[in-house]
């Protein structure tokens, strides 16, 4: 059984630097918002809480809004 990660500062802090990468790679790429979370699919108020940072992205979901976007997980996930 699976353990769910008690939510801290740390955690915090991270999803919200890695939410603020989400939003200046689809920025620099040209696209809205619409454009990302309709290629994933998402709806629309999950898509804006992974960008704020609030929600908690499984993986796929990453991969998908990177390849929406047309860039590398790894490119999101990179300190800057």
């Amino acid at each position: 059984m699976q353990r769910e990660l008690e939510d801290d500062d740390w955690l915090r802090s991270e999803r919200q630097r890695i939410g603020r990468s989400i939003k200046a790679a689809r920025e620099y790429a040209g696209k809205t918002q619409e454009q990302v979370f309709l290629a994933v699919p998402l709806n629309r108020s999950h898509y804006q809480e992974v960008e704020a940072g609030r929600a908690n992205p499984s993986l796929n979901t990453l991969l998908a809004i990177a390849r929406a976007i047309g860039v590398s997980v790894a490119d999101l996930l990179r300190q800057r």
